[in-house]
């Protein structure tokens, strides 16, 4: 797995480290256990990214130098800091100075999936025996780079997550940039086009309800440029945490996919700069 690969954990953890808040270290005896180092946590916490393996087992896996109550602490820690948000930023504006995001075509669309142990934002999942899940609705530019996303329970319709998902797209300042926009049919409906044109989209590119396939002609064909962000939703989808997610919290889960897509962005950087290394 890529988010493993020691070049990709060591520039992570490069961008990752100067937003770290600094710990308290007072103690009220003048005398504390020693603090567990921040880059170990982050290794930990990639690892359940990367496997969703429970925290008891990764505190097996890096041979108990850190426990699992620490490795969800210093997690906690670092979400109520903003870090992993940041961390995001810093990767998408990385990606865009170096590369450059394209936005002339963007797709938009939910991936549903597995939550056994339910809590905030989960619900029975339409696609999966009503078993308990949730969702995400993203949207990718041209390179399959997520540009924002919205998160809920898995019987949320897509419909409804459309607009949380352009407003973090908004807040990222690239709404205003968005040149076409691709939508499946489950979006077809004329209050959804009212919606899209009213936050400044004038291009849509919507599948229509009813169609289907010509004879003979290759699926590739009728997905047309949503191919985009189902191939960004099959990445994502590699990751177990994001796979069946065991979390309790939403912001857990936006924490996730907040590092699995700076990850994605780092992988890219990483081969953008080997371009035109000898093989």
């Amino acid at each position: 797995m890529r988010a493993l690969e020691p070049e990709v954990v060591d520039a992570i953890w490069a961008t990752i480290e100067p937003l770290l808040p600094v710990p308290d270290d007072s103690h009220p005896l003048g005398c504390h256990r020693q603090r567990v180092p921040d880059r170990l946590c982050f290794r930990g916490i990639l690892i359940r990214l990367v496997t969703g393996a429970s925290w008891v087992d990764i505190e097996a896996i890096l041979d108990q130098q850190v426990s699992d109550t620490t490795l969800r602490t210093r997690r906690d820690e670092w979400i109520d800091a903003g870090v992993f948000d940041q961390l995001h930023d810093e990767a998408l504006a990385a990606f865009d100075r170096l590369i450059g995001l394209d936005l002339s075509e963007v797709a938009l669309d939910g991936s549903l999936h597995k939550a056994p142990y339910g809590g905030e934002g989960t619900g029975p999942n339409p696609t999966d025996r009503a078993k308990c899940g949730w969702k995400w609705s993203i949207a990718s530019e041209r390179h399959g780079i997520p540009i924002g996303w919205a998160i809920d329970s898995a019987n949320r319709n897509d419909v409804r997550l459309l607009e949380p998902t352009l407003d973090a797209v908004a807040e990222a300042g690239l709404l205003i940039d968005i040149g076409t926009l691709h939508l499946d049919r489950s979006y077809d409906y004329p209050a959804i086009e009212a919606r899209i044109a009213a936050a400044g989209i004038t291009d849509t590119d919507i599948q229509r309800r009813g169609t289907k396939p010509e004879p003979g002609q290759p699926h590739r064909l009728t997905l047309g440029l949503r191919w985009i962000v189902e191939a960004t939703n099959s990445w994502l989808s590699n990751y177990g945490q994001l796979r069946r997610n065991t979390d309790r919290k939403s912001r857990h889960r936006h924490a996730a996919l907040c590092l699995a897509t700076t990850v994605l962005i780092v992988g890219r950087l990483l081969d953008y700069r080997d371009r035109w290394s000898p093989t």
